[in-house]
């Protein structure tokens, strides 16, 4: 068993790490400036997809443990995040209010020192970075049990943006409410959360109304001064807003995540673990989409995603959106683009950006 005097030494070696590591902190912060200052001069963008994959790449090779890669990776995006703020600042576009998946996955991926901007719904979000009112906007493209989020596909084909980057987030839903169970009439969320945690609420709130609102974090503003309500939302939104949690976890899948684009005006630099984004409309002949999809088949680009949304032209006819394991720069996913265009009465390639190797 330590002893007292082992244990005060042990502190003692603690509290001179920590001397070290913030003298440490503030060299690396002090070198940060002045790359900002270089940034500024050829108008680099501060935020660097490419850059930040091969820093986290590196730090994370270097660690031996007992610490956990998930945590040396959020310690260096906080540092990242500071970082921006002293090379030039950048302001983040999510679906708010604050407090909504959306705001959570903002704050996962590009840290707590940025500036965050909450927008109503999705397509104001797309609207403010195309206009250059915010440097990125973060949205919700898909997720692992509901599939592809429909506002996000519909603004892609409304606004000129570029996707730079991609964020997998974990996604736990929580009970939220100042009343007691047994006192909730109504429920609040998206119908996308409902979706996912149908089971639980059919076992444990079978005859509770729901109620369908724009971002799960304004049902919790709702629940938070309501008699008979509760919401379904983030334990971030509960803490914003004054809003107990009942129950944690409820997700009907707990391996539940939702992927996040990062949307921009410039395009990501290849990293050789990339992904392209791709919306094209076919004409409306037999065979027409098949055509289109093998030329990545025998170009051997792999296809991770695919969805349709009606393209707004006219009836029955829809937009495909594809996501192509290649960067567009490599020569394999040139040659399948350069193929497929002709094939299609509308082709955009939405972007190509690094892959998200690790669930924040």
């Amino acid at each position: 068993m330590t002893d007292q005097n082992d244990l005060q030494k042990l502190r003692e070696r603690i509290d001179a790490i920590d001397a070290r590591l913030v003298e440490l902190l503030n060299e690396r912060a002090s070198i940060v400036v002045s790359v900002g200052e270089s940034k500024r001069e050829d108008d680099t963008p501060v935020y660097a997809p490419h850059r930040e994959r091969q820093v986290l790449n590196r730090v994370m090779a270097a660690n031996k443990g007992p610490l956990r890669d998930r945590a040396i990776e959020a310690i260096w995006r906080e540092l990242m995040s500071d970082s921006f703020r002293l090379e030039q600042g950048v302001s983040i576009g999510f679906l708010g209010p604050s407090g909504s998946f959306s705001h959570l996955a903002a704050v996962r991926h590009f840290g707590s020192s940025v500036e965050f901007k909450e927008f109503k719904d999705i397509p104001a979000v797309f609207r403010d970075v195309q206009v250059g009112n915010c440097t990125y906007g973060l949205v919700p493209y898909e997720n692992s049990t509901g599939g592809s989020i429909t506002d996000t596909l519909d603004a892609f084909g409304e606004y000129d943006v570029i996707v730079y980057a991609e964020a997998m987030i974990s996604i736990s839903h929580c009970l939220l409410s100042n009343i007691p169970m047994e006192s909730i009439r109504r429920v609040a969320s998206k119908p996308q959360v409902f979706a996912q945690c149908r089971r639980w609420l059919e076992n444990n709130l079978p005859d509770a109304q729901r109620i369908d609102v724009a971002s799960s974090a304004a049902g919790v503003i709702e629940a938070a001064v309501s008699s008979d309500m509760a919401a379904i939302g983030s334990l971030l939104a509960g803490k914003l807003h004054g809003v107990n949690a009942l129950n944690v976890g409820i997700e009907d899948n707990p391996g539940n995540i939702t992927r996040f684009l990062v949307i921009g005006r410039e395009a990501a630099q290849p990293t050789g673990q990339d992904r392209t984004s791709i919306m094209f409309t076919t004409s409306h002949e037999p065979g027409a989409l098949v055509d289109v999809l093998g030329v990545f088949r025998d170009a051997g680009v792999n296809l991770s995603h695919i969805d349709k949304r009606p393209s707004g032209r006219e009836n029955w006819n829809y937009s495909f959106f594809i996501d192509a394991d290649a960067h567009q720069q490599d020569q394999i996913m040139m040659d399948a683009i350069e193929k497929a265009r002709p094939l299609c009465t509308a082709f955009k390639v939405l972007g190509s950006y690094p892959r998200a190797e690790q669930v924040l």
